[in-house]
């Protein structure tokens, strides 16, 4: 009888191996933003590179196969990321966007969904029910390639705002259409199908303003002991609604996006420090997820899909998504020029990879194929689409222009005072350089205490003269803490003129 073979405890010493290599990842991913951003090349293709430069076929040969356990980690990693780019979307540029992004990530997916799975069935032949599983995972746009590839790409804030919000918004309802056509037995009627995408996204989107709003409200009103703890309790609360949307069988994905959103444009105290914290993670999350997408990849088995994916890649960017902005831009008016970037800019990453997975785990036949089909079309056509699209703004005539950095104010609560101290930070391009401390008029109950310049402090007067790079330190009692930060930015923008042009200090320029 062959005896059993015994298995090794895990070791300090194994530990410290897995710890070595965990940070030699991520130190090869961090140079990876570097070659990014100076090549235009989208990063969620580095890191994939990197995942399959360790897996199989590759120099590490590493094996792993587990769909499930990419599955539950995309997963999370997917709510850090929409809980990052929640946090950053400023409310005043995606207001005026948000009905133009819903029926893009509605009618739009269902356009998409349609177009793709009768391409996929007809000119590759594959049955609906993989062709429609390809249809509905493609159609998500991918919010990690969207925030990071658009943040750099001078829009006007229409087109970012719709954007963001339709990438933040289409993983709901897509979502829900792979899980249908991914589980067995017959899809629900087209109707049915359409009641439960309605009211999980009423469900998400109710419980991720609601847990958005009272987590503000807590923060904005009780001090913590230390102002590292607001970082954490910011991604603590995004991560509730995720769980509470989920748990009440709504869009956990919506929530936190929506969520996140609220906590993002509530002033929260030590904002700074939330930003950078949520970035971190947010970076964190994407090389996870794409190097463990890279793993889980055969590189051998992509060949004979190769040309089906870029057929199908092929029907879902020339036709498909233009078709679906086209008609679901119908009711907005906007000029020819904004429709063909917006159809051109519907970047895939992770998350269509990530849905892949869904039959997968589901033993969908033919999932394997799928699986390969999406990973192909994906890099093919970020490959293709990322690098051009700031050409294409270019082309179309289409740009931002530059505006003037927002002004980055520190809030920290002083409890037993009843007020709170603003750390300000001057960017080189404000207008409070060169105004004078007296001609901030700052409301009563506010006052600059400190000026900090070239590494030292003093005590401003009031024909003092503010320059670039300054940090000050206002106090403010808390009844004019908003007024006093926004009489700051006012300034920022519209200089010792802000009165004239309104409290914002934008209201009427042309």
């Amino acid at each position: 009888m062959r005896a059993r073979r015994k298995e090794r405890p895990l070791t300090v010493h194994h530990l410290n191996q897995l710890l070595l290599i965990c940070s030699l990842v991520l130190l090869v991913a961090v140079a990876a933003v570097r070659i990014s951003s100076r090549s235009g090349l989208p990063s969620l293709l580095l890191y994939l590179g990197i995942g399959v430069a360790m897996g199989q076929d590759g120099i590490g040969d590493v094996h792993f196969d587990n769909a499930e356990l990419t599955q539950v980690i995309g997963y999370a990693a997917l709510v850090v990321i929409l809980a990052e780019g929640g946090l950053g979307t400023k409310w005043k540029e995606v207001r005026p966007s948000l009905a133009a992004a819903a029926v893009l990530s509605t009618v739009g997916v269902a356009v998409s969904v349609g177009v793709t799975a009768a391409g996929a069935h007809y000119l590759v032949g594959l049955e609906w029910r993989q062709a429609l599983i390809i249809g509905a995972v493609v159609s998500s746009t991918d919010a990690a390639a969207v925030f990071s590839v658009l943040r750099k790409v001078p829009l006007p804030s229409r087109i970012t705002g719709v954007l963001e919000a339709e990438s933040g918004f289409n993983d709901a309802p897509v979502v829900i259409l792979v899980v249908a056509f991914s589980t067995a037995g017959p899809v629900d009627h087209w109707y049915v199908l359409l009641g439960e995408i309605a009211l999980e996204l009423a469900i998400g989107a109710a419980l991720g303003i609601a847990v958005g709003w009272l987590g503000a409200y807590g923060l904005r009103h009780v001090a913590l002991p230390a102002s590292g703890l607001y970082p954490i309790a910011v991604m603590a609360i995004a991560v509730a609604a995720y769980a509470a949307g989920a748990m009440a069988h709504g869009s956990g994905f919506l929530a936190v996006y929506l969520a996140s959103m609220v906590l993002g444009n509530a002033r929260l105290p030590h904002w700074p420090a939330t930003r950078g914290f949520a970035e971190g993670l947010g970076w964190l999350a994407q090389i996870g997820m794409f190097v463990l997408l890279g793993l889980l990849v055969t590189p051998h088995d992509l060949l004979d899909d190769t040309w089906h994916a870029v057929l199908i890649g092929l029907v879902l960017t020339v036709v498909a998504r233009p078709l679906g902005v086209v008609l679901g831009m119908l009711p907005f008016r906007l000029p020819w020029q904004e429709k063909a970037l917006l159809s051109w800019a519907g970047l895939r990453g992770a998350v269509p990879i990530i849905l892949a997975t869904i039959p997968m785990v589901n033993g969908v036949q033919d999932s394997q194929r799928i699986f390969n089909i999406v990973f192909v079309l994906v890099v093919v056509y970020t490959l293709i689409q990322g690098p051009t699209l700031p050409w294409l703004a270019r082309k179309l005539r289409i740009g931002g222009g530059s505006a003037a950095a927002d002004l980055g104010i520190e809030s920290a609560p002083l409890e037993r005072l009843r007020g709170h101290l603003l750390s300000v930070e001057i960017p080189g391009d404000s207008r409070l350089h060169g105004v004078e401390v007296g001609e901030l008029r700052l409301p009563a109950g506010s006052a600059v205490t400190l000026v900090v310049r070239g590494g030292e402090s003093f005590v401003p007067l009031p024909t003092t003269v503010l320059r670039r790079d300054d940090e000050l330190l206002v106090v403010a009692t808390d009844p004019v803490r908003d007024a006093a930060e926004k009489r700051l930015r006012a300034i920022s923008r519209g200089g010792k003129l802000a009165s004239w042009l309104g409290t914002d200090g934008e209201t009427h320029q042309s």
